[in-house]
Order: C-alpha cells, then sequence, then structure tokens
C-alpha cells in the first residue's frame, strides 16, 4: 500500500513546525512498511486532486494567507471533490480559516474563503494563546487531543455544524461556545498546533486509516498494531501540562 499527501503551499503556510504533521504520517507508515509520498503544491501549481488520499495546509500570516486565498479559490472545487470521495483534509490555523467561508483580518479586510467549512472568521482585538486540550468523538472514538494555540481569529461555526472536539482546557475556536475545530466527513479544520500528530497518536492512526480507505476502499484495517507507547506518554504528559488531566 501506498499513502498519498499533497502538503499545499509549505513555503508559505508553515508557521509553528507544523511541518511535524507530515514527519508523523511518514513514521506511522514506515512502522507498517506502508509507502509514503509527499508532493509540495505552491502558487498556480496544477493540481490532480484525485491522485491524493491526504491533504494539508498549515497557518502563515495575513499576508500570505491573502496569497494563498486567491490561489486557493480558484482552485477549490478540486480538494471540494475530493472531500466528497472520501480524501481527508487536515488544515490547521490560516489554513482552517481558508477553508471556511471567509476571514476579516484585523484592519477589517475580508479575505473569501473556499467554504469547505461552513464557518467563518473574525480576528479579535487579543489573541487566544496557550496550551489547549479538547475531548473529540470524531469517527465515534473517544480522544482526548492536545496542542499549542496562538491565533487572534475568532470562529464560528454554522448551525448544524460539527467541531472537532469540545474544550476541556484553552480557548478553542472562539473563547465563547467551548467549541473546537470543525470536521466535515474526512476534512479537518483546527486550531491545535503542537504539531498535532505527534503529540495525538489516536488521530494520527484515525486519519491514516481513512485515507488508506480512500484509495484501497473500506476493507482496509483495522491498520496492524505497532508500538507507540513513547507517543502515548508523550501525549499523557501535553495533557497534564495543560490541566486537561
Amino acid at each position: 500500500m501506498e499513502l498519498r499527501v499533497a502538503h499545499l503551499y509549505p513555503n508559505m503556510m508553515n508557521i509553528y513546525a507544523d511541518r511535524g504533521n507530515i514527519i508523523a504520517l511518514e513514521r506511522h507508515c514506515a512502522w507498517r512498511g506502508i509507502s509514503f509520498s509527499v508532493t509540495g503544491f505552491g502558487l498556480d501549481d496544477d493540481i490532480s486532486w484525485r491522485d491524493y488520499d491526504f491533504f494539508y495546509l498549515g497557518g502563515g500570516q495575513d499576508r500570505d494567507q491573502r496569497l494563498v486565498s486567491e490561489d486557493l479559490r480558484a482552485k477549490g472545487s478540486g480538494l471540494a471533490e475530493a472531500v466528497e470521495e472520501g480524501a481527508v483534509v487536515l488544515s490547521v490555523c490560516g489554513g482552517y480559516q481558508l477553508l471556511g467561508e471567509y476571514y476579516v483580518t484585523g484592519a477589517g479586510d475580508r479575505m473569501e474563503g473556499v467554504g469547505l467549512f461552513r464557518a467563518h472568521t473574525v480576528a479579535g482585538s487579543d489573541r487566544c494563546i496557550g496550551n489547549v486540550v479538547v475531548r473529540s468523538d470524531i469517527g465515534c472514538l473517544d480522544l482526548t487531543l492536545a496542542g499549542f494555540e496562538n491565533h487572534a481569529g475568532r470562529t464560528f461555526l454554522a448551525p448544524g455544524q460539527q467541531p472537532l472536539g469540545k474544550v476541556v482546557s484553552g480557548f478553542g475556536n472562539n473563547a465563547v461556545d467551548g467549541t473546537e475545530g470543525i470536521v466535515y466527513l474526512n476534512a479537518i479544520g483546527t486550531y491545535l498546533h503542537g504539531p498535532l500528530l505527534p503529540k495525538n497518536p489516536g488521530l494520527a492512526e484515525y486519519l491514516l486509516l481513512q485515507a488508506l480507505r480512500h484509495r484501497y476502499g473500506d476493507g482496509v484495517g483495522p491498520l496492524s498494531p505497532i508500538d507507540l507507547s513513547l507517543e502515548e506518554e508523550a501525549h499523557g504528559v501535553a495533557v497534564r501540562v495543560a490541566g486537561g488531566g
């Protein structure tokens, strides 16, 4: 088997060392003998969306987000079609915002989003910064997720939309309604840096399985067991540090 990853705008949307999410996926594949390939796509690059099983979009500064938003909107229909067909998307912070309906910056400028997520973001007067713990039931699992957030944006989900989870400790989407992130099919938006997947091996395993099923069908799985004791220990420390247990 092979996992094919498309890393969107890696030179522009990569703050807080979130390339670690790609490294974590590669390690989870390598430990099982699963082939792994990652291709970066920048501004004006053509993407054959159906060739990939996992799409990753990280965070960036407002200046870079503005450039990316224009390019991504021109390509967004292809990403939406891939998601409808079962592909996995992980978008973090600025990437999360750009896959929503729109983002209003602190200067009052409005960036139109792709609209994959029924959510919008408005910059607040101060930043939401610190460790965060979230309880998530994604995929009918019962996961505790740990991460670090640093965002001025306040994201609000449209009625009926599924958050990634409920905040145990930290700010989450908007520091008001207790939600964090969003889930649509196999697409996730979140403010959790950390990077997210090394800190949360249970989520990494879940997303890997969904991506493999996108290529090889629902008959794939469960994943062969591997020793994740060190990863689980690190996860436990991250949760305790953030005050989540």
